[in-house]
């Protein structure tokens, strides 16, 4: 038997990445956006907006949360652009 791929629903919206930071890896790691921030040597503003989804992750970001939270910036790159990915295909109401 093929494992098949998992078709995901494509009138879901993608999760943006800062909803899993903010759910699941600060509780996880058990720290501040403050100190995220820190770690990451970006503002505190920078990240509260990422957290609240307001704003995209950048490959700076992606590779600095690689080095200290542990998920490729692949991983954080690729859920950056599906989200970006399917609100731009919305913008342009072609679906």
């Amino acid at each position: 038997m093929k494992n098949k791929p998992i078709e995901r629903d494509p009138n879901r919206k993608p999760t943006h990445p800062g909803e899993i930071l903010k759910e699941n890896v600060l509780p996880e790691l058990r720290i501040s956006q403050a100190a995220l921030a820190k770690k990451l040597n970006v503002s505190r503003y920078t990240i509260s907006k990422i957290l609240q989804a307001k704003a995209s992750l950048n490959a700076e970001i992606s590779v600095a949360l690689e080095a200290h939270v542990g998920s490729t910036a692949e991983q954080w790159m690729r859920m950056q652009i599906a989200h970006d990915l399917w609100v731009a295909r919305r913008s342009a109401k072609l679906y």
